[in-house]
């Protein structure tokens, strides 16, 4: 099972708090087809870009996006690698919830055979 006091800790907080919200969790389902201008990005939402641009400082900061300003425009790509590191800690707890409801099946059919 994984360490939740790792010195990856925070990183780890950072980022699931970042993926609390629906709009960064759009973000990222957006920028997993590839890279995009936080005006293309906030296109779907209804906010002020001031706000929005809130959204993309909080992933960023988590490390799960990146940004480039070239001229007027910021481009936004996907940190893969910081979105791998939260789903093997998420498996780390699947493989041992999946060992434990193994373990549990294998004794309720013992129990099951002998009565």
């Amino acid at each position: 099972m994984p360490n939740i006091l790792s010195p990856d800790s925070n990183a780890l907080d950072r980022g699931f708090q970042a993926l609390a919200d629906a709009t960064r969790r759009g973000v990222i389902a957006r920028l997993a087809q590839g890279e995009a201008s936080v005006a293309d990005l906030a296109a779907p939402y209804d906010m002020a870009l001031p706000s929005f641009l809130q959204h993309v400082r909080v992933l960023e900061a988590a490390g799960l996006i990146s940004t480039v300003k070239t001229g007027r425009v910021r481009t936004c790509w996907l940190e893969a690698q910081r979105l791998a590191a939260l789903d093997q800690w998420i498996a780390g707890y699947e493989a041992a919830w999946n060992t434990r409801l193994d373990r549990l099946g294998q004794i309720l059919e013992t129990k099951g055979d002998t009565q």
